[in-house]
């Protein structure tokens, strides 16, 4: 069974830093496209940061100049440097990977459970 794990999340205080994980586990050959995603209005999800197997960042401008998005392919893990966080930025951060091939076929979109970072004094 293929799953994306996070870890990182917690209660920060404003200006702060946090670094979100996400682990791919399973029969896994090779990851697309990476990234992370928050819920948005309407039940939604935006882009906070994605980043492809050539290394082309992608990220929102709300987040940019104080996250960074960083990718081990060899442990097929993507990270979420957050700093000088600001209490907008609460928020469950959903881990996302694209064309997942596996041993038993490629999942086109594959998401983690969530992880809770919450910025408050």
């Amino acid at each position: 069974q293929v799953q994306l794990v996070e870890s990182g999340g917690g209660l920060v205080q404003p200006g702060g830093s946090l670094r979100l994980s996400c682990a791919a586990s399973g029969s896994i050959f090779s990851i697309g496209t990476m990234g992370w995603y928050r819920p948005a209005l309407g039940n939604q999800r935006e882009l906070v940061a994605t980043l492809t197997t050539g290394g082309t960042t992608n990220y929102a401008a709300s987040v940019r100049g104080r996250f960074t998005i960083s990718r081990n392919n060899a442990n097929n893990t993507v990270y979420l440097q957050m700093n000088s966080l600001k209490p907008d930025d609460t928020a469950v951060y959903y881990c996302n990977a694209k064309s997942v091939r596996t041993g038993v076929g490629t999942y086109a979109e594959l998401w983690g459970q969530g992880a809770l970072v919450t910025v408050s004094s």
